[in-house]
């Protein structure tokens, strides 16, 4: 299915270098935010207290949210499990808290400002519990990569899975400056977009490679540049409508989604427009630096010895 097809071939790679030298500069930015500022962690990884408070109607996360300001709580996090009636309050990690008093507190702010609710329960999670976490999501991002890297070995040359493991770790790394310098709270949630984001990059990776195999093996005469803008060319009516359905579900999640998703879908929006990017603008001039060639692609013929010129054995 395409929108439409392009017949000449747009020269991308003409400006690789321009492609990849901005690339580079991004890539620094985001590695120096992280450095310099680091994540804001979630009360996931950092520890806190959990407050499970419900309602006889559904709850209003607005008017709670307004309650905990209010009451001088800062980087909370409130949202809905399980029903509408159901909330979850999250309170960061402080030194010298109390679980049953903070509880109190919280459910003090609720009666004056947003009333209806009673007290399920309140846990305390330690901040051991929280760097399980957040060693157990490394692995988990760790694996993923090791798991891509395999599967584009055996897919592709070795060219090819180099460019494509690197072109997605620079949308991952991006993705991450992007919370580092805005210091958007960063939980797992937000891990779970960014294990999405690199099944996705690689997906669309794969797809402009496959072109780029395809065109070496059936056309001859071009060059590995002139390879290469075609493959690109002949799947930006694709892209467009692949990525352009996905980016119009995200953005739905990230409009009207509220609190709940709001990081969630912009880790996914910063990944699909950045995943674009790197697929078709930091890969293919990669593929290119290494070296691809249409020799790579093609099967020797193998000369029997003892054959005459009609191919019968001696």
């Amino acid at each position: 299915m395409e929108f439409f097809r392009i017949k000449k071939d747009i020269p991308f790679m003409r400006h690789a270098l321009a492609f990849n030298v901005i690339s580079f500069v991004t890539f620094l930015l985001a590695v120096f935010f992280l450095v310099t500022k680091g994540l804001h962690l979630s009360v996931e990884f950092t520890g806190g207290t959990l407050i499970e408070v419900k309602y006889e109607q559904s709850a209003d996360l607005e008017k709670i949210r307004g309650a905990l300001g209010k009451a001088g709580f800062s980087d909370y996090s409130v949202q809905n499990f399980g029903s509408s009636q159901d909330v979850m309050i999250r309170l960061p990690l402080k030194g010298d808290q109390n679980t049953n008093q903070i509880g109190d507190a919280v459910m003090g702010a609720l009666q004056a400002d947003a009333p209806g609710g009673a007290k399920q329960r309140v846990e305390f999670v330690g901040p051991q519990v929280g760097k399980e976490l957040a060693e157990n999501g490394a692995m988990a991002l760790l694996l993923v990569v090791i798991g891509i890297v395999i599967y584009l070995a055996f897919r592709f040359e070795w060219r090819f899975s180099v460019s494509a493991i690197i072109a997605n770790l620079h949308d991952v790394v991006i993705i991450l400056g992007f919370f580092a310098f805005f210091q958007w709270e960063f939980s797992l949630s937000v891990l779970a977009a960014v294990l999405a984001v690199l099944g996705y990059s690689v997906n669309e990776s794969v797809v402009v490679f496959d072109r780029v195999r395809e065109t070496f093996k059936k056309v001859r005469g071009l060059t590995t540049p002139q390879v290469l803008d075609h493959a690109i060319t002949s799947t930006i009516s694709r892209t467009i409508i692949t990525h352009g359905c996905t980016q119009l579900m995200v953005l739905s999640m990230l409009i009207f989604g509220g609190e709940t998703l709001h990081y969630f879908a912009m880790a996914l929006t910063i990944g699909i427009c950045f995943g674009i990017y790197s697929s078709v603008l930091v890969a293919s001039p990669l593929v290119m630096w290494l070296g691809v060639s249409r020799e790579q692609f093609i099967t020797k013929t193998k000369v029997i010895e003892g054959a005459n010129e009609d191919g019968a054995v001696v």
